[in-house]
């Protein structure tokens, strides 16, 4: 007879408790495709408020920047470090991207000097990843995805924002920003990373039909010439 696991309660404990229960099984959410709903300029403006500018804040606002503005992908993200970056040039280098393909990208004025704060802060501690741990033994070091999530989703949470507000939907509205502000399909390719249009083609079904049905309908008359007629 195998020995009962009690929690500190006397309580039996769930199988899902147990070390190595989740080995081998995929997570519920895989393959799951979440709607193209990325977050407006307001909302994540107002995340960034919320973030606050403590150190821990000026790193996360600095991290919604680059994820919004660079387009560049949460692991792309916290991969980053201070070399990898030229203001100057408004240029920042994506050393290994989606399919280990390097690529640089390019970055606004505006998000620069949202950085720029932090990057100060980040000076005070050890080498290491542009985002890293501000606090404790391991301060300077990585930064870790889940953690960087979570934290996300909880100054989204504080700040009024109830849609899903991850790092890839960042990256989406940069791609959805981009097409709306005329930017070519081809030019948001190559800052994305992506290895075909189709699949950056999929990133801009955040435009919804309100915003498709007003560009068309604006569109101007037919220019033909004086010596020809549309008359039927």
């Amino acid at each position: 007879m195998s020995t009962m696991l009690l929690d500190a309660a006397g309580r039996r404990r769930s199988p899902a408790t147990m070390p190595g229960f989740h080995s081998g099984r995929p997570p519920r959410n895989k393959g799951r495709r979440y709607p193209a709903d990325p977050p407006n300029v307001e909302e994540i403006v107002a995340v960034m408020r919320q973030a606050g500018t403590t150190p821990h804040g000026l790193r996360m606002r600095g991290l919604i920047v680059v994820l919004w503005r660079a387009g560049l992908r949460i692991h792309e993200a916290l991969a980053l470090t201070e070399a990898d970056l030229d203001a100057r040039r408004g240029s920042v280098l994506v050393r290994r991207g989606k399919g280990g393909r390097r690529r640089e990208v390019g970055m606004d004025d505006w998000a620069w000097e949202q950085l720029a704060p932090w990057l100060q802060v980040r000076v005070e501690l050890p080498v290491g990843p542009l985002f890293c741990v501000v606090n404790g033994a391991t301060r300077g070091r990585s930064w870790a995805a889940a953690a960087a999530r979570t934290e996300l989703r909880r100054v989204a949470r504080e700040a009024g924002v109830r849609r899903r507000f991850a790092p890839y939907q960042l990256h989406h509205a940069h791609a959805v920003e981009m097409a709306r502000e005329g930017v070519p399909l081809i030019v948001i390719q190559r800052q994305l990373g992506h290895t075909n249009l189709g699949i950056t083609s999929i990133y801009l079904q955040g435009i919804d039909s309100t915003e498709i049905i007003d560009t068309v309908h604006a569109r101007h008359a037919p220019m033909v010439s004086v010596h020809s007629s549309l008359s039927l």
